[in-house]
């Protein structure tokens, strides 16, 4: 029978708190990058404009069909050779928390994209005719009139996609980032504890993911309510 011994935890917390600040920073980069982005890309796909409505398509589809441990791979390996040959910067300079960042971003804007275009579909069409007859153009009926009622909608899902993407930066390790799993996978094999360490790790995520579940439900109800 294996023989627990939760002895090296305690002093990880340092280590592990390192990694959760990075698995943290990740999340909050992306998300607010990826709801960016990706209503841009919603408001693209719902154009009239043709070339921009195939963009955004082509957009969602290609990162919607391609694994994200892939996109990370893609970035971490090709964006610093593109930004060493166009815009100069040092070979060798550690580029694997900028790669992440952008590769996550990127990547669930594809998501939040059919998020918000879900969102500004469910507005009701009288919203836009009746902005137009107050003398709003386009651009001003989406930002002051569609957008806040369509991110009201979707803010549950938003955040609910928020916990999914917090839960997979674990991927990171690809570039050999320190994130909080990587950071309990280093603890964990440099002290011959790797399942104590992996537990606790599962524990944690858990922990916050449930909490965080827990919250958005709770403000679902409220919306129902209002």
């Amino acid at each position: 029978m294996y023989d627990f011994d939760w002895s090296s935890i305690p002093n990880a917390l340092p280590f592990l708190w390192d990694g959760m600040k990075i698995s943290i920073q990740i999340t909050a980069t992306a998300v607010v990058v990826g709801i960016l982005w990706g209503t841009l890309l919603a408001l693209m796909r719902l154009s009239p404009i043709k070339p921009l409505s195939w963009f955004a398509a082509g957009y969602v589809n290609l990162f919607r069909a391609v694994p994200l441990v892939m996109v990370l791979l893609w970035f971490f390996l090709i964006v610093p050779h593109l930004l060493e040959s166009i815009f100069g910067f040092p070979r060798g300079s550690d580029m694997r928390m900028g790669s992440a960042m952008a590769g996550f971003a990127l990547f669930e804007a594809a998501y939040y994209s059919e998020i918000m275009r879900a969102g500004i579909q469910s507005v009701p069409k009288g919203q836009m005719a009746a902005a137009s007859a107050l003398g709003m153009n386009y651009g001003q009926s989406m930002r002051l009139i569609i957008l806040p009622q369509a991110f009201r909608n979707m803010v549950p899902l938003l955040l609910t996609q928020g916990i999914i993407l917090f839960q997979d930066t674990s991927l990171v390790y690809v570039s050999a980032l320190a994130d909080f799993f990587g950071a309990a996978y280093k603890v964990g094999d440099r002290d011959g504890r790797l399942v104590e360490l992996l537990l606790f790790a599962g524990a944690v995520y858990f922990v916050i993911c449930f909490t965080a579940s827990r919250i958005v439900r709770r403000y679902q109800q409220k919306l129902k309510i209002a």
